[in-house]
Formats: C-alpha cells, structure tokens, sequence
C-alpha cells in the first residue's frame, strides 16, 4: 500500500486516484475532514483506507504502520501555509516531514517522494526551469524556504536509510478541491466566481490578472497522474523532477475557456502585462516524460470545462 499524507486534499486525492487505477492500494491520511471524495468512492473493501492523523504527532505517524504494510509514502500533507509567525511554520512542516521520514526508516519503504515546489526557482533566469540549474540561496516566501530545505532533508535521510527519494517540483496546480480563491494566482478566482454568477473581484489582497500575464498551469488530474507514475515506475535515474505540463499558458487563454464554458460570464482583462508581476517561466518536464512516459492529458480547452462541470456540482 501506498500512503499519502494530506491524501483527501486536491492534489493528494487525485495522486490517490492516479495510484488506484494503476493497481495500488492506497492509506490517505487527513487532519481535517475525513470525508472521502467522490472520485475515491465506492471502490471494493481495503484499497482505500483513511487515518485521521496530525503529522507532526510522531507516535500516531508511526502507529500507522502497525496496521497496514507500507510499501511507500507521498508526502503531500502542508500546514497552513499562512502562518504570520514564520518560525511556527517552519517548526511544523518540519517535524511532520521528519515523521515522515521516519516512518519510511523504519516501515523500509522503497520510494519516498515529497511535495516540493515550483518556487524553489525564485531568482532564476534561465528559461525553462530545469531540475539540474543551480538555485540561489533566497526565500521570498517562507514556503520557498522550507520546500528547499525539504529536499535536502529528504535526500540525506534517503541516503542514509536506504531508501530512494524524489523531490517533486510541482508546478500551479488547479482543479476539483483546490482553493478556489488563491492568494498566489488569480485563474481559480475567476472561474469560481464565473461559475457562481459573482463579480470576478480581483481587488488587493487578491493578485491581478493580465491577458497576457502567463503562468506554468498544470490541471491537478494530470499532476496526480505525474505523482503516481513516479512513485511506481520500475526505475527512477533522478531524485528531482519537476512535475507540470511543461508550458506557458496565458490568462487570455484560460479567460477564453472560461467565457465559452461560461457565456454569461463575459470575463474581460485589461491588456498587457502585469508590470509588477515577474517574468513568466515553466517548468521543463523532459525528465519527468523520459522516466515516466507522461504526456499530459489536460489542456486548457478540456480541463476548464472539467473544472466548471465539478464547480457546479460542489460547493468549491
């Protein structure tokens, strides 16, 4: 069985989905709501296990693998990430990634991946982003900051153990139980509200849209996908590897989508671009295609209808 901290999450129930169709049986931890989504309903006894579980609790951690044989662990589960303290933030993500990791020590996993992130390329300039460029040593944001350090971390009790480890740079992720107000892009934002029939208000805190503001946008169907081919695949020639679908997609184009999906929505951005907004960058994922034969499945014209068809249908 494969376990997934912060499993019923958006990226975690659709890695647990990914990693069910391809023959696994999964453990889903969750500190919050224990409710299972309905693409992880309904399937036969014993493949879908949910654990209530605070990771930073490192007896209840370990007790998990009293009851089931973990073969492998995806560690997705993350504090809230808006912590004013930023020591505080720092001293839970850590003790939960160092549960983790303790717990593959000592259950002998065979893979161990953790959530890193596409802001760990903060300063650099080289387009696109590669796994092997070199990072700078800044932190904009306390979660750049611990995803760096996780990598590290990871690696060096992999290495220690003897167990392999990935570093899983995920790029922005959007879908079915994301955030549907992101403090970090607008696109979720303007589609919740076209679907609500709400004014698609991007006033400050929010960040702003421009039609030809771009991002590295990857629909998190695909991005489970990514995850649990990693964690399966025979053979694995890299620690790192970014996880996307490795391009550029510009607002106006997600706004098209969204106006043909929603016509009553009539969502119009201003022209240009965002002069505070950095220079747009993605993620290369040739590394992620040659290990794994991923090929993303989503693009804006299917994944946006996907999105609105599952809106409609839940309250997020």
């Amino acid at each position: 069985m494969i376990l997934v901290t912060g499993g019923l999450g958006s990226i975690g129930s659709h890695t647990a989905r990914a990693l069910l169709d391809l023959g696994e049986s999964v453990v889903l931890t969750a500190h919050r709501s224990t409710r299972v989504p309905g693409h992880l309903a309904g399937e036969p006894g014993g493949r879908v296990v949910v654990e209530p579980l605070d990771t930073t609790d490192e007896t209840a951690f370990l007790d998990i693998g009293k009851r089931h044989e973990i073969t492998g662990i995806v560690h997705l589960a993350a504090g809230p990430f808006d912590l004013p303290d930023p020591v505080e933030y720092l001293r839970a993500e850590t003790a939960a990634l160092l549960n983790a990791l303790k717990a593959a020590r000592e259950w002998g996993v065979r893979r161990f991946s953790v959530a890193s992130s596409i802001g760990v390329y903060a300063g650099v300039e080289e387009s696109p982003w590669h796994e092997d460029v070199p990072l700078p040593a800044v932190a904009p944001h306390q979660i750049h900051a611990f995803k760096k350090t996780a990598e590290l971390f990871t690696a060096l009790a992999g290495d220690s153990a003897g167990f392999e480890t990935v570093s899983l740079r995920i790029g922005t992720i959007w879908g079915p139980l994301g955030l549907p107000d992101s403090p970090f892009f607008p696109l979720p934002r303007l589609l919740s509200a076209a679907v609500r029939g709400e004014d698609p208000d991007l006033t400050p805190p929010r960040p702003p849209a421009y039609a030809e503001d771009a991002t590295d946008l990857c629909y998190v169907k695909d991005c489970g996908r990514a995850i649990a081919l990693l964690m399966l695949a025979e053979r694995l020639n890299h620690r790192v590897y970014n996880v996307s679908t490795g391009r550029l997609v510009r607002f106006s184009e997600v706004v098209a989508a969204i106006n043909a999906a929603v016509p009553e929505a009539n969502i119009v951005l201003p022209e240009g671009r965002d002069p505070d907004r950095p220079r747009p960058n993605y993620l290369d994922i040739t590394r992620l295609h040659e290990d794994t034969g991923f090929r993303p499945e989503y693009d804006v014209e299917n994944a946006v209808p996907d999105y609105v068809d599952w809106l409609r249908r839940h309250d997020r």
